[in-house]
């Protein structure tokens, strides 16, 4: 299929956080979520449009300590603006891969190295490739796990990598849908861990799990994504609390990852807190259970060698995986050459660029992985849509944190909302306190993500939205 977009429409919906979530150098306690509009045409005449969503996440794109939130939050929306534009001037009908590489090349580089910014730039590329991807299974008629596996959107990843020239993604992924996926669930670095840590005068009291403790009670998780701070003593004392709690309630079943969240300068001081773990009393718990290690570095001191010295005796604990450094096409194979053996698969970072980083783990072979992170996805647009691309690649678990630091389906519009819960029954439930998302035995369900489109099946109430020119900073 080929299309050319006929206009490009933002909106904007405040959101504020039930919990106040602690990741890197920021707490997280509000963020505007963007939904973007984008109408197409084909070259035979038809029309159609394709919509997306992201919670413009300040400190995440570039971690800049020296920026305001608001600079942070404006940066983001003027890079999917300043990609709109882009999109907009591209009149020659073209595949959505073909119009996402000139997009990208343009606002990125193919062959960019990255830059502080590269990220920021990269958001608008991603947002608007979203989509485009789903106008065009809208106008086909099919899902977004049926349009990689055909030729709907014309995937080309040898133009990445020559070595990918003959890989095809119905080769290696799953030949059907996986019914659900495991929830790992992160734990931030000011989350209350039981119900000693919290006292009655600082709960929510919202009717929703607010403790480690109690999220694993309600929703019977079994794998987790803790987050580690870069310093020696707290992240020991910290992990060896959060171990107590998981070989209490979830024993041998527990699955493991840390987040280094460019905390540390050098891979020995993260090798150092490893072998001092493995003599603390959770310890050994929490090692035996540890699946991978992701981005210990600064983004910028990712691809030196000297950062990355011991970055085999880190390894030797776990595979160590790139989140924030994974900006550019090349960043995935410099990595590689270094020593780390995956990236992480987040909608926000580019649809296309994960399938071509699939490729290189299929190619290359060995033990080379993708691993499916959040950046606060909340429902529907980013979430489903990100759910739709995990399951595309079957990966057996993703990181989910927006449920819990935001309140359900809250942000929506009610309509929009109700939808949803008519739409995606298995997705979400209801009860006295709204609707939310639904997690059982640890699991979401994938099952009523496969319909025509990009992962949701519900009209979206643009209508019901701030337009992005209309909207101002909150005060």
């Amino acid at each position: 299929m080929r299309l050319r977009a006929t206009e490009v429409d933002l909106f904007v919906t405040d959101c504020r956080t039930r919990l106040p979530f602690r990741f890197g150098i920021t707490t997280l306690t509000a963020a505007p979520l963007l939904t973007v509009r984008v109408r197409v045409e084909t070259d035979d005449g038809r029309r159609g449009e394709g919509a997306a969503a992201d919670l413009l996440v300040p400190k995440w794109f570039a971690k800049n300590p020296d920026t305001t939130l608001r600079a942070d939050v404006e940066s983001l929306l003027a890079s999917v603006r300043e990609a709109g534009e882009t999109l907009l001037a591209a009149r020659r009908p073209a595949s959505v891969f073909d119009r996402w590489w000139e997009l990208y090349d343009d606002r990125v580089g193919v062959n960019a190295e990255p830059a502080g910014d590269t990220l920021v730039r990269g958001f608008g590329v991603a947002l608007l490739e979203r989509t485009l991807i789903d106008a065009a299974c809208r106008l086909a008629g099919r899902s977004f796990f049926d349009a990689v596996r055909s030729d709907l959107l014309g995937f080309d990843p040898g133009r990445a990598w020559p070595e990918l020239a003959d890989w095809l993604p119905a080769q290696t992924l799953p030949a059907t849908p996986p019914a659900s996926v495991a929830v790992r669930h992160t734990v931030g670095m000011l989350d209350s861990l039981t119900a000693a840590d919290l006292a009655a005068r600082d709960r929510v009291g919202d009717g929703l799990p607010e403790t480690l403790e109690e999220d694993i009670r309600v929703a019977g998780l079994d794998h987790f994504k803790i987050k580690i701070a870069g310093d020696r003593e707290r992240d020991l004392d910290r992990l060896d609390a959060i171990g107590a709690v998981l070989e209490a309630t979830v024993g041998d079943a527990a699955r493991i990852t840390l987040d280094g969240n460019e905390q540390y300068e050098r891979c020995a001081d993260l090798a150092a807190l490893l072998e001092s773990l493995a003599e603390r009393p959770r310890g050994g718990y929490l090692l035996r259970h540890l699946l991978a290690i992701e981005q210990p570095l600064a983004r910028g001191r990712t691809f030196e060698r000297a950062p990355n010295a011991a970055l085999a005796a880190v390894a030797a604990f776990a595979p160590v995986l790139i989140d924030e450094a994974d900006a550019t096409l090349s960043s995935f194979p410099r990595a590689i050459a270094l020593g780390y053996e995956g990236v992480s698969v987040k909608n926000c970072k580019g649809v296309f660029r994960a399938l071509v980083n699939r490729g290189l783990c299929d190619v290359r072979g060995g033990r080379l992985f993708q691993s499916a992170e959040d950046l606060t996805n909340l429902p529907v647009l980013a979430l489903q849509q990100d759910l739709a691309t995990v399951a595309t690649l079957g990966l057996p678990h993703v990181e989910r944190n927006g449920h819990h630091y935001f309140r359900g389906l809250d942000h929506l519009p009610r309509t929009e909302a109700a939808d949803a819960l008519k739409r995606h029954p298995d997705l979400y439930e209801q009860d006295e306190r709204g609707i939310a998302l639904r997690i059982e035995a640890g699991r979401l369900s994938l099952a009523s993500l496969h319909g025509a489109g990009y992962g949701y099946d519900l009209p979206i109430r643009f209508d019901e939205r701030v337009p992005a020119d209309a909207w101002t900073w909150p005060e």
